[in-house]
């Protein structure tokens, strides 16, 4: 393209305008990875990380390398403020390229070793790989404090042959990677264009060397080790949380020249169908009709514990649709300190009456029981106007770009209106 005065050289390409900051297209696929919400909290975020690393580890899904990798991408940038806001800002290769200035890692397995406490890169050197399992448990559990038996598939050292694999003097090279411990292989994935993948050499475990296959050991065929079933006990102590670790030190896999490794079991309570846990406290919603919240009521509340609590309010006090009250010191026992317990918070959702329950002739009696209503002096020029009953459901209701919706308590709640 010849150029334009003076130059005779090339023009440069025009480049394109930056875009401007209300039309930038928020990225989402990191959120989507997680199975969160953009708008989810740094705690919903650590939650989502921590269930599907788990799932998802090498250790138990050999197969799913790549999805782990995924998982520990997305937390390693959603996790982190600053690099959140830039991904948010829809400049994720500015999240690609290192210039969001917040701590980066250089392997999955360092994300998963730092959130669920292993060692590092020095200790694994001395030692082998933390096993981490999940524990379900109920609230009740966490609440009452429980004992639970968990099975174990571990490797231990193998007494036949002490560890060593064979006879002595037995280990030789391995042939197939040549002592490297890896292997290389390449894949062709287009025109002159090849995919070089390397891999733990299946012969040697990545070990570079193996007991010649005539001397090994017929206990553990040259492995130095074998499976064995064990079972540990977990004591899940009063007060604990969702997520809390309980370390069981040394009762994981065994390796020659290594000390054993640890054994992490991670919480993970299930959701309660009356009590949300917040901290040492536990929320409930309690619904009462009209007249309990004119007049008065007595309601009982059982407890994690199976005792029975009578909630009274007093003759008189009015309570009103999502009013909080609280009693003290039955809550959550607190961890360590399992005498002491957090507080019971009740919200209070009142159910008023179907229509046309009240007679005409006894509206009078009612309406002078109550504070008086707010009259309005009517003119002439004012429109009066007659109620309807309206159903969001049966219309498509949007003003303005914007829909309302009822939720099941009563407020309403505001969501954006989908647009073409």
């Amino acid at each position: 393209v010849p150029g334009g005065g003076g130059g005779g050289g090339r023009a440069d390409p025009p480049r394109p305008a930056p875009p401007r900051r209300d039309k930038i297209v928020k990225e989402t696929e990191y959120y989507d990875i997680l199975g969160v919400k953009p708008s989810a909290s740094p705690e919903e975020i650590k939650k989502a990380y921590r269930k599907l690393a788990l799932k998802y580890h090498p250790d138990k899904n050999p197969d799913e390398g790549e999805k782990f990798k995924l998982i520990s991408q997305a937390y390693e940038v959603l996790s982190d403020p600053k690099k959140r806001d830039i991904y948010d800002q829809g400049r994720e290769q500015a999240i690609k390229e290192g210039r969001s200035g917040g701590p980066s890692f250089s392997s999955p397995m360092e994300i998963f070793d730092m959130f669920f406490g292993g060692g590092g890169q020095m200790a694994r050197e001395r030692r082998g790989k933390n096993v981490v399992h999940q524990l379900s448990v109920t609230l009740e559990d966490l609440y009452n404090g429980v004992t639970k038996k968990l099975a174990l598939q571990k490797n231990v050292i193998c007494e036949k042959c002490e560890g060593i694999g064979g006879k002595k003097g037995s280990v030789e090279k391995c042939p197939l990677c040549k002592g490297r411990g890896m292997q290389i292989h390449i894949q062709q994935i287009g025109p002159d264009m090849v995919q070089q993948i390397q891999t733990v050499c299946v012969e040697c475990k990545g070990q570079g060397e193996r007991i010649n296959p005539k001397d090994r050991c017929e206990s553990c065929s040259g492995a130095k080790v074998i499976c064995k079933k064990k079972i540990i006990e977990v004591h899940v102590e009063k007060g604990m949380k969702d997520g809390q670790k309980i370390l069981f030190h040394a009762e994981g896999d065994q390796e020659p020249e290594l000390e054993p490794d640890d054994v992490i079991i991670v919480l993970d309570q299930k959701d309660h169908s009356v009590f949300q846990r917040r901290g040492h406290d536990l929320i409930m919603k309690m619904k009462i009709h009209l007249s309990e919240a004119l007049c008065g009521f007595k309601k009982t509340v059982k407890t994690l514990d199976d005792r029975i609590l009578v909630i009274t309010s007093k003759s008189g006090e009015i309570i009103k649709h999502g009013d909080l009250k609280c009693v003290q010191n039955e809550g959550m026992p607190i961890y360590e300190a399992p005498l002491e317990k957090g507080t019971l918070i009740i919200q209070f959702l009142v159910i008023f009456p179907e229509k046309h329950w009240l007679s005409p002739e006894k509206i009078p009696q009612l309406e002078a029981l109550l504070p008086p209503r707010q009259k309005v002096k009517i003119t002439d020029d004012m429109d009066q106007v007659e109620l309807k009953e309206f159903n969001p459901s049966e219309q498509n209701w949007c003003q303005h770009g914007e829909a309302y919706e009822e939720d099941d308590d009563g407020p309403w709640a505001r969501v954006q209106c989908q647009t073409a």
